[in-house]
């Protein structure tokens, strides 16, 4: 089992069947780099255009369609210490009828990461729209010249190549993961991904030095990784939306719209786990998810939202319940 350092020259900013930059083994870990949302590099220069560009694609050597990935997030570590958010909530979130009335022309917030201490405090209101640049800043005032926020670093878009040969934008998300935003795909999560293409063709950018649920501002503190993970192919293992687990739960993720939807496609894929992998009866999964769930909001903000639906682990242990 190798583990690869790996230096990125160009990103995608779609996820698709694009050329393989690294092949690597099952049981293999990557080390390597993400640039930010805005196609800026650890050093805040432009490495390439914006829209959440993507490292890689990494080819997983055997990987077929119809078998699946499990990829754990070893390290997850902004590498800068600024980041940049948004500084208004997304219409689509709000009732139609409220209209925020601002008394300055603030739309971006620059953060300040501090590493010694994990945490991250707003640092600059910027003017303009260009992200690209960072503009001109000014101090932060007010109640913000004095909140500080642990960091919870995590990569708001990932996944493989999606089926039928398509290049989804990296705005959006599907079976094949996408632009998720779900803040807790944070260091130690293992996430499982459906393999639709030989290869697999893991990609992974658009890194987030923190961000509430939702992502409702559309955005996290954006920032650029230092990255590394372990990826382990499931030979047959066939699955249809992305999964994953922590230290405290199972989780299932659909990405849809509307927001019923991809609650549909989560549940209906825990179902399927549930069932197949803890040999739990279907009356009994019905039942157990009705007292036992739980819902976490990924993002309401790009084309297709995100919906995660949770089982605690201590709850299958309760019941002997244990993966086969």
């Amino acid at each position: 089992m190798a583990h690869h350092n790996f230096t990125p020259t160009h990103y995608h900013s779609t996820i698709g069947w694009h050329e393989p930059v690294l092949t690597i083994q099952s049981g293999d870990t990557v080390t390597t780099t993400t640039v930010d949302a805005g196609g800026k590099d650890k050093d805040g220069n432009q490495a390439t255009p914006r829209g959440n560009p993507q490292t890689g694609p990494f080819y997983i050597e055997g990987a077929e369609p119809g078998d699946s990935i499990a990829v754990t997030f070893d390290h997850l570590m902004p590498n800068r210490a600024w980041g940049h958010t948004s500084a208004r909530i997304a219409a689509n979130v709000l009732d139609p009828g409220y209209v925020p009335k601002f008394d300055d022309n603030i739309t971006r917030i620059i953060w300040a990461i501090d590493f010694e201490n994990g945490t991250a405090s707003p640092a600059e209101m910027c003017e303009g729209r260009d992200q690209t640049t960072l503009g001109d800043g000014q101090p932060t005032t007010g109640y913000l010249k004095d909140l500080t926020l642990p960091l919870n670093p995590h990569p708001g878009c990932f996944g493989v190549a999606p089926p039928r040969e398509q290049a989804i934008s990296t705005a959006t998300s599907s079976t094949h993961g996408g632009n998720m935003d779900y803040k807790r795909f944070n260091q130690g999560t293992i996430v499982y991904l459906p393999v639709f293409a030989e290869g697999a063709l893991f990609h992974i950018g658009d890194g987030h030095a923190l961000q509430g649920d939702g992502e409702i501002v559309g955005t996290g503190i954006e920032i650029s990784f230092d990255v590394t993970f372990t990826v382990h192919l499931h030979k047959g293992k066939t699955i249809g939306w992305p999964r994953g687990e922590n230290d405290t739960h199972i989780f299932t993720v659909g990405n849809a719209r509307p927001l019923d939807q991809c609650i549909e496609h989560a549940t209906t894929e825990m179902i399927h786990w549930l069932k197949s992998d803890y040999g739990i009866d279907e009356r009994t999964v019905h039942v157990l998810l009705g007292e036992a769930v739980e819902y976490d909001m990924g993002n309401m903000f790009d084309p297709a939202y995100t919906m995660v639906c949770k089982v605690p682990k201590s709850v299958l242990e309760t019941m002997g319940a244990k993966r086969s």
